[in-house]
């Protein structure tokens, strides 16, 4: 239980590491010991062998934010790591997107060839 406590309080490169604490379909609990993420920041995990992304959508108490999951949550689990990216979702833009189809997180979904952009932006904007 102590390495549990240990590995959740560990920061990364680029933020902290939360855990699973409830899944209800497409929402996910994520449980943090440190300073919660900001509102609209994506989280990453693994499910089933894919990253897959939550959204900071609500702060819940002091330790635990409610995130919307881009992606299927089946195989989600309780303690499972989340990490903070520290920034939101972002999606790359420029000439060279025109013309292709692009999912939520800005991975290409028309079978084409990866994109090479310069620039890429949060997809909320004021």
């Amino acid at each position: 239980m102590a390495t549990a406590k240990k590995e959740s309080t560990e920061k990364t490169a680029t933020g902290q590491v939360g855990r699973v604490v409830e899944v209800k379909g497409p929402v996910v609990d994520v449980q943090f010991d440190g300073h919660l993420p900001e509102i609209l920041n994506a989280l990453e995990t693994e499910n089933r062998g894919k990253r897959l992304v939550l959204e900071v959508a609500q702060h819940l108490g002091e330790h635990t934010v409610r995130t919307i999951a881009m992606d299927a949550t089946e195989g989600l689990v309780r303690g499972q790591e989340v990490k903070d990216t520290g920034a939101p979702i972002s999606v790359p833009v420029g000439e060279e997107t025109l013309g292709r189809i692009l999912n939520v997180i800005g991975e290409v979904v028309d079978e084409g060839e990866p994109l090479k952009t310069k620039e890429r932006r949060a997809i909320h904007q004021p």
